[in-house]
């Protein structure tokens, strides 16, 4: 490996949005430091199935909608 072109590749604290916290290996921040969480896995609608709210930005899902209107439920 070439030197001085890696990242360094050290331990950090990862606090969940729930308290729960763990260490793990990460280029992210110095040795030691903590990454509080806003969204992780126990929390975040894709993980669990919680109901998600569309952004229509720029008219895309309302043109979406209206050219597939007559397909499905």
């Amino acid at each position: 490996m070439k030197t001085d072109i890696h990242p360094d590749y050290h331990t950090i604290k990862v606090v969940m949005t729930d308290g729960t916290e763990y260490q793990t290996k990460s280029t992210w921040g110095k040795e030691g430091d903590t990454m509080n969480l806003d969204i992780d896995p126990s929390t975040h609608p894709a993980w669990t199935g919680g109901q998600q709210t569309l952004l229509d930005r720029g008219g895309r899902l309302s043109k979406f909608k209206k050219r597939y209107e007559g397909l499905g439920m």
